[in-house]
């Protein structure tokens, strides 16, 4: 090694003794003819003092920002005064007394200390640079300590780390697949995998009993802000459980992955029912670190005189109500905007009445009876000086989203009941119904098992069966995804001939996971979590793109190596391909 002590690591129990550290120059300066540089690396700081009679001081006197050095020195306490106790090595520096430049640099295109106050691309396109940046190095080191603790418990835990192909077929799975080209299969093509789960499946059926792995899962669809074409998660199967049995062991993993972060977490986590999630809080992933909740109205309003409301429970539609507390101050601007907010939501209005001095204000308030304001306040329980939210659809999915949305926007000026508010949303609608194609579609997974209670029905009535299908749901942040799935081939061709999947076509398009269904298929269960959620939630960021090596844009594009880009005529010849322009 060219070194014997990382930067970070050289402390006051070391003077005296002679080290040799290797790192970039962080900083530099002179005074009074003294040099001082701090040297760092990925462990942190230390600061190297380069005296002007060393026979090196001139070439040390030369070096700038992110040059490559090799000092060998004796540790000394620093002088009275100069003590920095914010540094771990702050009581030390180290008089060199050799002085090597490993390599030079360049004048960069931003300091390496404030690249994150620099534009995304930049940053991306430099990414080799931004990741010298204390913080970036701090995330991808919390990653890899999450990735071993989640090892560490899943191995001690019976779990196998199993890997499943990346080049495999085209799969129905919500999303577009990535194609890969086969050059010896001119016109036939892999797919990457959005997920591994028909493979994990099979390794039930295998008989490994529990199977896990980090996997890479890739999506070609349309990226929102926070979204990555390819993403890693924590991905597992287990045989003969329940949803409770698999509920137990992701709380236990959790805790063990919060541990690293030097958090403690109290299972078991709360649990609560898509219907009751959407009913309370217009969402499927509700952040429950705020208790506010969306009222349901409609007996209130069953005689009431305001036409749009008596014609929505004509329709048997939906009125549901927020307090906004101390919203009676909010002026009419930010009224309008939160207007806007639940149009593009859906609504086509919001009614809005403040509550001042024991009297109803707003728009609006002439439009009800004084006792049909006093019933809406109590069942909101706003208080003098709060304003009163209320929405109304003919569709009650559409009145629970944007209500939803506004909830979410009200929390915001709330206090917090808690840090970490996990919640697990369970009994998903199994199907939902597409009408311009006249078919129904999985709402999560189409592998997931409905209630055996509602399997009477599934023919019937298919938008009332409820599923297997759980998310866990972390401060409004959907984390992981799981189920437990369909092990018998009767029910699986049942749910996808209502996709209007015919036995010939998911026997093509599913073959493998079907005829596994048939030769013994174990009861089965299994979940997946974003590992790069996880991450960045405990790393404190808002954007998963801080806590990936090398992620790509919202627009799905690497500035760093410049992909996607064309390829050479030559290899598309060999693929049998050729590009036509529209």
């Amino acid at each position: 090694m060219k070194r014997t002590n990382y930067c970070g690591d050289v402390t006051a129990s070391l003077l005296g003794t002679k080290q040799t550290l290797c790192g970039w120059v962080n900083s530099y300066r002179n005074h009074g003819g003294v040099l001082f540089i701090d040297l760092r690396d990925r462990s942190g700081i230390c600061q190297v003092v380069v005296e002007p009679s060393k026979p090196f001081f001139n070439v040390a006197s030369a070096v700038r920002n992110e040059y490559v050095l090799q000092v060998t020195g004796t540790v000394q306490r620093r002088i009275e005064g100069a003590v920095n106790k914010n540094m771990k090595t702050g009581e030390i520096e180290v008089v060199a007394d050799e002085f090597k430049v490993l390599n030079t640099s360049i004048p960069l295109p931003f300091d390496v200390d404030n690249s994150r106050a620099v534009a995304e691309e930049i940053r991306l396109k430099y990414r080799y640079l931004d990741l010298r940046n204390p913080k970036m190095f701090a995330n991808l080191l919390l990653r890899h300590r999450i990735a071993q603790a989640a090892r560490r418990y899943l191995d001690a835990n019976g779990f196998l780390e199993v890997e499943t192909p990346i080049l495999t077929r085209s799969t129905p799975e919500g999303a577009r697949d990535y194609l890969v080209p086969s050059r010896v299969h001119h016109g036939e093509f892999y797919a990457l995998p959005q997920s591994p789960q028909m493979f994990k499946q099979t390794l039930m059926a295998s008989g490994i009993d529990r199977y896990f792995q980090l996997a890479r899962c890739f999506r070609d669809e349309d990226l929102r802000a926070d979204r990555q074409p390819e993403h890693t998660q924590i991905d597992m199967e287990m045989s003969f459980v329940t949803i409770d049995d698999i509920h137990e062991i992701v709380e236990g993993l959790m805790k063990e992955i919060f541990k690293t972060a030097g958090k403690e977490l109290k299972t078991p986590f709360p649990k609560l029912s898509f219907h009751d999630a959407m009913e309370k809080y217009g969402s499927d992933k509700p952040d429950l670190r705020y208790t506010l909740e969306m009222k349901n109205v409609n007996e209130i309003f069953k005689n009431t005189g305001f036409k749009v409301f008596k014609d929505i429970l004509t329709a048997n539609g939906a009125i549901r109500a927020l307090r906004g507390e101390k919203g009676a101050a909010y002026s009419r601007g930010h009224l309008d905007k939160l207007t806007e907010l639940v149009k593009k939501n859906g609504a086509k209005g919001l009614v809005w009445i403040k509550v001042k001095d024991g009297k109803f204000e707003g728009p609006s308030a002439k439009f009800f009876t004084e006792e049909e304001l006093k019933a809406v306040q109590s069942a909101v329980c706003a208080q003098d000086g709060d304003i009163i939210f209320i929405g109304s659809d003919v569709k009650l999915h559409t009145c629970q989203i944007f209500m939803g949305a506004l909830r979410k926007e009200l929390v915001k000026e709330l206090p917090q009941v808690s840090d970490w508010a996990f919640v697990w949303i369970t009994n998903f609608p199994l199907l939902e119904y597409i009408p311009e194609e006249d078919r129904w579609d999985a709402a999560h997974n189409p592998f997931t098992a409905p209630l055996e209670e509602d399997l009477p029905n599934l023919e019937k009535d298919p938008a009332s069966i409820r599923s297997y299908q759980f998310d866990l749901v972390l401060n409004g942040n959907e984390l992981a995804s799981g189920s437990v799935r369909n092990c018998r081939r009767e029910v699986q061709e049942r749910i996808l001939a209502l996709m209007k999947h015919s036995k010939e076509e998911a026997a093509r398009r599913f073959g493998m996971l079907l005829n596994a269904l048939e030769a013994g298929a174990p009861p089965h269960g299994g979940i997946g979590l974003g590992l790069d959620r996880i991450t960045a939630l405990l790393a404190g960021e808002e954007s998963i793109r801080e806590v990936i090596a090398f992620p790509k844009t919202a627009q799905a594009v690497c500035p760093l190596t410049e992909s996607p880009n064309t390829v050479d005529d030559i290899q598309l010849k060999e693929l049998g391909i050729s590009i036509t322009k529209e």
